[in-house]
């Protein structure tokens, strides 16, 4: 399939490592990629859930992936210097919450020590390579602000997961000063908030137990029905952390070798009640509240702020809240069930091609065709 020009064509036949790549946004991140005309290297476990859009979309075929665990330093730098990346997306992690609570220190062992061996293989690198460390929303100490949080605000974390990717940015602004600067590795991190979108079949996230209790004519269990969150297509944030690789890669300066949020628009941030009602108009069926008196703490209001991605990167959101849930629906209503590989690529590829045209008609710099001069 012919390649999509974008991004500055900064990753056409260029080598990029992607950890993670397994996972749900690893693998739509791996997609992306192939259609960008890049050679990617894929480094995580064996996909974690039964379906997983790793082996729906047939990547194993498409891309050089090896098993393997963040944990494990020597297999890391190994895959890292096989690799020798001109780009490098850090995507893998333990991802749940509430996992966290049952697991704590396996949560930090992976995100943060697995980070750290991250960091450690880079530094062996001799070349020029664009680094983003994917971290979250929940990495700021949470106020139940209803402004959205900056990068300059207060890191922290009330459960294990989100304290974890709170020391995730700590150590990587260390490792930064510490070790990289003047080294041709640049590295920046990536805040993104509540992603949604086909493929996603994790546990104990609302989008897949919406389609599993929806295909089965069930009603959906809400947990938190009025917790808020920045709800935002896959796309959405893949797009940030592309254009902030593609400018990293280009540009001079210490200002992008730093955080940045990649969240929706306010209108985008909205309860979990309103997501599922969203989702329901486009399948039918409903909803029951399952809140539990003792369930373990979650946050209940979280914004991101997207000044800083809009001032320097010139990136913005290209779907609305609407746009985002109901593409999200079709993905899974038209190929979720599917065994065929090439349908289940066809569709996911047509959705990136999908957001790709509606940021080139708002005038993002990163869906250009051609080549975009970096300020």
């Amino acid at each position: 399939m012919e390649g999509l020009v974008m991004f500055a064509n900064a990753f056409h036949d260029k080598s990029v490592w992607v950890s993670g790549s397994t996972g749900f946004k690893g693998s739509w991140l791996c997609a992306w990629l192939l259609r960008l005309g890049a050679r990617v290297n894929g480094y995580a476990l064996a996909p974690s859930t039964s379906p997983a859009l790793y082996e729906a979309l047939g990547l194993a075929r498409q891309i050089q992936q090896r098993l393997g665990d963040v944990r494990d330093a020597a297999a890391v730098a190994d895959s890292i210097d096989e690799a020798q990346p001109d780009f490098a997306f850090h995507l893998a992690a333990q991802p749940l919450v509430r996992s966290s609570y049952e697991n704590p220190t396996y949560t930090y062992d992976v995100n943060v020590m697995g980070t750290l061996h991250v960091l450690e293989a880079l530094r062996s690198i001799r070349k020029p390579c664009a680094a983003v460390i994917v971290t979250t929303d929940k990495c700021y100490e949470n106020r139940e602000w209803v402004h959205g949080y900056r990068e300059c605000d207060t890191l922290g974390g009330h459960d294990p997961y989100s304290s974890s990717k709170a020391a995730v940015e700590i150590a990587v602004a260390s490792w930064r000063r510490s070790f990289f600067a003047g080294h041709p590795v640049r590295i920046a991190t990536a805040r993104a908030g509540n992603v949604i979108g086909g493929g996603d079949w994790a546990q104990d996230r609302i989008i897949p137990d919406c389609v599993r209790a929806l295909a089965r004519g069930e009603s959906i269990p809400i947990r938190n029905p009025g917790s808020t969150r920045p709800w935002q297509h896959v796309l959405e944030p893949l797009s940030g952390y592309l254009w902030l690789a593609a400018c990293l890669s280009h540009s001079q300066g210490p200002d992008l070798e730093s955080a940045f949020n990649f969240g929706p628009e306010g209108e985008s941030c909205r309860s979990v009640r309103e997501l599922v009602e969203e989702m329901l108009k486009h399948w039918s069926g409903r909803w029951e509240d399952k809140s539990q008196a003792k369930a373990v703490h979650e946050a209940g209001q979280l914004n991101l702020a997207i000044d800083k991605a809009r001032a320097l990167l010139k990136w913005s959101p290209s779907w609305s809240f609407a746009e985002a849930t109901e593409q999200t629906v079709a993905w899974y209503r038209q190929v979720g069930s599917t065994p065929d590989p090439a349908a289940v690529q066809a569709f996911t590829v047509g959705q990136i091609d999908k957001y790709a045209d509606s940021a080139r008609r708002l005038r993002r710099p990163w869906a250009a065709e051609g080549k975009v001069l970096f300020a």
